[in-house]
């Protein structure tokens, strides 16, 4: 099949467990993909990973889109419209003047930034997560930590790959947003914030003040570089690829999920589920400050109110690998995806509170419930019915209480508006079940595209193409309403009474019970 790689972009994402890739065409259709997993460690009480896993890990993502691309085409991949980089939200990685990484990258998933968060939140008066990038900045300060005064740079995943890609040290708004408080008004830093911290830390007599070493933000739809020969030959060793590709500013996976689910309009939000989950609404109107939601902001720069929990998955996945090792220890191996399928819908048999079954999927610390460390806790009681269906909907609904905890602050307490809510990710890849637990969790009707298991690099490709392709005067949100998912395959569902009481009645004992895994990471 003949193809012109030139009406094609590239949406390339550096996920928790997976680095993806998506070759779109004009139609905004997937054409090839490409993959490459891995996994975050924990090294010296910091989850990272390290700059020799980050650099070969994207090199082999886009090495297999590019064979699947010349597998379906016949020929390599050369020069396309645009390219979208994206990546885990939030997080730490300080350069200095040389482009030396001056420390372990420091991922969202750390919560050792507490004492930091604390005082950034009292100063500004805007809720500052542990996970930002500034709460980050301020603790290495307030640790004494050498290499802050040599810092040049302060980025995100993301932003250093695109400045590997481009040399330039840029950030799409949304990505932004999770390093520092943004005005959505002028579509920037918050710039009485950027006072109030440069004077905070005036004392330390730092050869740099905060704009100097954060990125230059930009919204969707504006030019953020192009791919220099060196970031080409970095991406594709091999040298098909031809520099001089624009790039799209690079966003966190919150905003590609925004995108991929045509949620960046006031009144929609989405829910992305996977190894952590996340709940994103579009609002109109200023919210009180609350530790379990975060302020960031769409692509084009709206501002979005934020429910992030760092634990979702992981848990559900080694509880199905057990299940897994059984069933090759009895000789009757299956598939991991039609295990997976399998238990999940084996999840809707069970009571609607899970029967006496609890457990928390805590493998790293969680802010919603203020810890700073994860233990996994399975707790029963003497006379519940340990059934299968009740162990696997105790896990589907643990997957998402913190969650559902910080959405009932968002929708009961700041009476948020959501007219759509859809949801992305791993937790919704089978069909009708990751679904059915987030609408009882968020007590709404649940939309789900065909999009949903791999929303990230997809959406990150959304944007270059609206980087390329938009029409004149087109905005982010009609671009998407109107060109891209007016006739998308769909599925909308809403939980029964029962799921919802009972949803209920598991997150009000979780919450009770929570001093039992308060107490698990004091003596474990």
């Amino acid at each position: 099949m003949a193809i012109n790689y030139e009406n094609t972009v590239i949406g390339l994402e550096l996920g928790s467990t997976r680095i993806k890739a998506v070759l779109l065409d004009r139609q905004f259709k997937v054409i090839a993909q490409g993959y490459h997993d891995w996994e975050n460690r924990l090294v010296n009480g910091i989850w990272t990973y390290g700059t020799e896993e980050i650099d070969t890990g994207l090199r082999a993502c886009y090495k297999s889109l590019k064979e699947d691309a010349f597998k379906k085409f016949g020929e390599p991949i050369k020069k396309v419209a645009a390219i979208g980089i994206s990546g885990m939200m939030h997080g730490y990685l300080p350069f200095d003047k040389d482009g030396k990484q001056l420390a372990d990258f420091r991922t969202w998933r750390n919560t050792i930034t507490e004492q930091a968060a604390a005082e950034l939140t009292e100063l500004f008066g805007f809720n500052i997560p542990q996970r930002w990038s500034i709460a980050h900045l301020y603790q290495a300060i307030l640790n004494k930590e050498s290499h802050v005064k040599d810092i040049d740079y302060l980025t995100t995943l993301a932003g250093a790959i695109h400045m590997k890609l481009t040399g330039e040290r840029s950030m799409g708004i949304g990505e932004a947003s999770g390093m520092f408080p943004i005005d959505s008004n002028v579509y920037d830093y918050n710039e009485a914030f950027v006072q109030k911290f440069d004077a905070l830390t005036a004392k330390e007599g730092f050869p740099w003040k905060l704009r100097d070493i954060l990125p230059v933000v930009k919204c969707a739809g504006e030019n953020a570089g192009q791919l220099t020969p060196e970031g080409a030959a970095f991406l594709d060793p091999e040298g098909d690829l031809e520099p001089g590709i624009p790039l799209c500013p690079c966003e966190g996976d919150a905003g590609t999920g925004m995108a991929a689910t045509n949620s960046v309009r006031v009144y929609t939000g989405n829910v992305s589920a996977g190894t952590s989950d996340f709940a994103m609404i579009v609002t109109d109107h200023e919210l009180g400050v609350h530790r379990e939601i975060d302020m960031v902001t769409t692509p084009s720069g709206a501002p979005v109110a934020m429910v992030h929990c760092n634990n979702c998955t992981t848990d559900i996945n080694a509880w199905v690998a057990l299940f897994g090792e059984f069933a090759e220890y009895i000789g009757k191996p299956m598939d991991k995806g039609e295990l997976f399928t399998l238990l999940f819908k084996k999840a809707l048999e069970g009571a609607p509170d899970a029967g006496g079954l609890l457990n928390y999927n805590y493998y790293s610390g969680e802010g919603v419930t203020d810890l700073n460390e994860g233990r996994p806790v399975f707790l029963r009681t003497p006379e519940a019915a340990f059934t299968l269906a009740d162990l696997m909907r105790s896990h589907m609904m643990s997957a998402l209480a913190t969650l559902k905890i910080g959405l009932d602050i968002l929708i009961g307490e700041e009476k948020v508006r959501v007219d759509k809510l859809y949801g992305h990710g791993g937790f919704f890849k089978t069909p009708g079940v990751g679904q059915r637990f987030m609408s009882a969790a968020a007590q709404a009707p649940v939309t789900c595209m065909e999009t949903a298991g791999e929303g990230g690099p997809y959406g990150m490709a959304l944007l270059a193409a609206y980087l390329v392709w938009k029409q004149e005067g087109e905005t982010l949100e009609d671009f998407l309403d109107v060109r891209v998912f007016n006739d998308a395959p769909a599925s909308t569902l809403m939980a029964d009474g029962s799921d919802i009481s009972g949803f209920n009645a598991y997150v009000a004992q979780y919450k009770k019970s929570l001093i039992v895994e308060e107490k698990a990471i004091e003596t474990l």
